[in-house]
């Protein structure tokens, strides 16, 4: 008679397969279903792209972990009660847990922002970059930090970026036409 360990095995390898399989393939449709929102994104006559930005918002919030997941929301709870020492706590136990997780780093570099950490934010941004490059928020940061640094050619040229990406923003389009008339007005 065979023990009940050696019966359990094969069905705890099956039962791992498949919940490997699973989640391979929810990232196989987000990143196809991501895809399919930045094509709407960045079509010129989108009027209400607002819905659109939301979605990806929400995708790129899934970690596909129920605790990296906690993390990312106990931070940006911390962060919108204007608490960014405690989501930098919440978001860097978040990288610890999750390092290949984008948003993870893109919600600490707010909270190093908020706090005037530019170093700090800036290396956050650009882990965000290095694992999702079409991350517009995080270009978006990158701006901003660029232009609390004084390089308003490389903050413009960050805006563009996300121009490019996303083509529907106000604030992005005011920012483009600002820093071109302040760089305009220094070439004179």
């Amino acid at each position: 008679m065979r023990s009940i360990r050696t019966q359990i095995k094969p069905i705890v390898a099956a039962l791992f397969l498949a919940v490997g399989f699973s989640t391979i393939a929810q990232a196989q449709q987000d990143a196809a279903r991501l895809d399919d929102l930045f094509v709407q994104l960045h079509q010129p006559d989108l009027e209400n792209w607002q819905p659109v930005e939301d979605e990806i918002w929400v995708l790129w919030s899934q970690s596909g972990s129920a605790s990296a997941d906690l993390l990312l929301e106990r931070g940006r709870r911390a962060l919108n009660e204007q608490d960014p020492e405690t989501a930098i706590e919440h978001l860097s136990a978040l990288i610890d847990h999750a390092p290949n997780f984008a948003e993870g780093y893109n919600a600490r570099a707010t909270a190093y922002f908020e706090l005037q950490r530019l170093g700090l934010s800036l290396h956050d941004v650009e882990a965000t970059l290095a694992l999702n490059p079409r991350h517009f928020g995080a270009l978006t940061g990158l701006a901003l930090i660029l232009e609390q640094l004084g390089d308003s050619r490389r903050a413009l040229s960050a805006y563009r970026a996300v121009n490019a990406i996303h083509p529907h923003r106000p604030d992005v389009k005011d920012a483009i036409e600002r820093l071109e008339a302040s760089l305009s007005d220094t070439a004179l």
